[in-house]
């Protein structure tokens, strides 16, 4: 006897399959990130950036329930979740186990888009850079008469 009650063991079980598949969620919708990353439709990343927001918040949300019914009736006394379900409700451990695997998946990912956004922030960067210069000497590239002149060039351009 696990000394929950039944309704509340299984609003937890509930719980920790609704956790899972948000998770799940959660790893499909970084997954679409890094695709669009890959094929350069920036135009996603805000639609995409919203969905991962909510769902990042229910993930808290189901995360703080996990964590409150463990302090309340799992009394692990330093053991793992997966200890307690292990002797207490072993049909959950496939569930527990696929939302560490997701997590951990979900992290990697987050990671790798992470570095993807900083190399493509780089190069936006190091293109404005070159933009900035070439505006900065546009104003050389054209006399007071508004004829073109390239430096290091003896005639002006159209003169023969």
């Amino acid at each position: 006897m696990t000394g929950i009650p039944p309704a509340t063991l299984a609003e937890f079980t509930a719980s920790l399959h609704s956790e899972r598949d948000t998770m799940r969620s959660f790893v499909s919708l970084l997954e679409a990130e890094q695709q669009a990353l890959l094929d350069g439709q920036t135009d996603q990343l805000f639609s995409l950036a919203d969905q991962k927001n909510q769902t990042v918040a229910r993930l808290t949300q189901l995360g703080n329930a996990r964590q409150q019914f463990q302090a309340r009736y799992c009394n692990t006394g330093g053991r793992s979740l997966e200890n307690w379900l292990q002797a207490h409700a072993a049909q959950e451990l496939p569930t527990w186990n696929e939302i560490r695997q997701l997590a951990a998946r979900a992290q990697q990912l987050n990671h790798v888009n992470g570095e993807m956004i900083q190399i493509k922030l780089r190069h936006n960067q190091q293109a404005l850079g070159v933009l900035h210069n070439a505006a900065n000497n546009a104003t050389t590239l054209y006399g007071r008469d508004g004829q073109p002149s390239l430096p290091g060039m003896g005639k002006k351009l159209g003169s023969v």
